[in-house]
């Protein structure tokens, strides 16, 4: 069976990939920690291929990685690629948002996922991106997922992706909707 690393060390992101690849047939596998890779590009997609580049050469594997965000219209796009690095964690992220949101009435958002597939020598073999609209909401609901996802309500449910159980959150959230797009490809790579 041939592995492929997910190019993170976030626990609630590998527990959605695991979920979102299940029919895939590979061994799923979490960056090694010996492995860190410094997410200084511009863009989503350029920090999405250096992680999964560095993991896959240096792992000798494939590897998937992803660069995702929260991107707040009223904030000029912030945190943006700075979404994981915002604060020193989720709480402090929500709070510095909804500090940032004070009184502002248009609370439009986005999440966006950036998802890359590197071959084992680090080329770039897959590619998707893919967006998710909601709004920022006054108050946190629900008590599922991470990061900013008790503030975020998806326009569609009108559920913080918080509130959603799994089938919900991967018919509608932008990672869900990135790999849906690829899934056809690393059934053929994973086959």
């Amino acid at each position: 069976m041939k592995k492929l690393y997910l190019a993170s060390k976030n626990q609630g992101k590998i527990e959605e990939y695991k979920k979102l690849l299940l029919n895939i047939n590979c061994q799923l596998l979490l960056q090694p920690e010996s492995i860190e890779v410094e997410e200084n590009g511009i863009t989503f997609r350029e920090n999405a291929i250096k992680k999964a580049s560095e993991v896959s050469k240096k792992t000798g594997n494939y590897a998937i990685a992803d660069d995702s965000g929260i991107c707040i219209d009223a904030l000029d796009g912030k945190p943006g690629i700075y979404s994981s690095r915002y604060a020193e964690n989720d709480q402090k992220r929500i709070e510095r948002v909804l500090l940032e949101l004070d009184g502002e009435k248009n609370r439009s958002a986005f999440f966006i996922a950036n998802i890359c597939v590197c071959s084992p020598n680090g080329e770039v073999i897959i590619e998707s991106e893919a967006k998710c609209y909601g709004n920022i909401i006054l108050n946190p609901r629900g008590k599922s997922g991470f990061g900013y996802d008790p503030i975020f309500e998806e326009a569609s449910t009108r559920l913080t992706f918080a509130e959603m159980n799994n089938v919900i959150k991967d018919s509608c959230s932008h990672r869900g909707k990135a790999l849906k797009k690829i899934i056809k490809d690393l059934l053929e790579i994973f086959s």
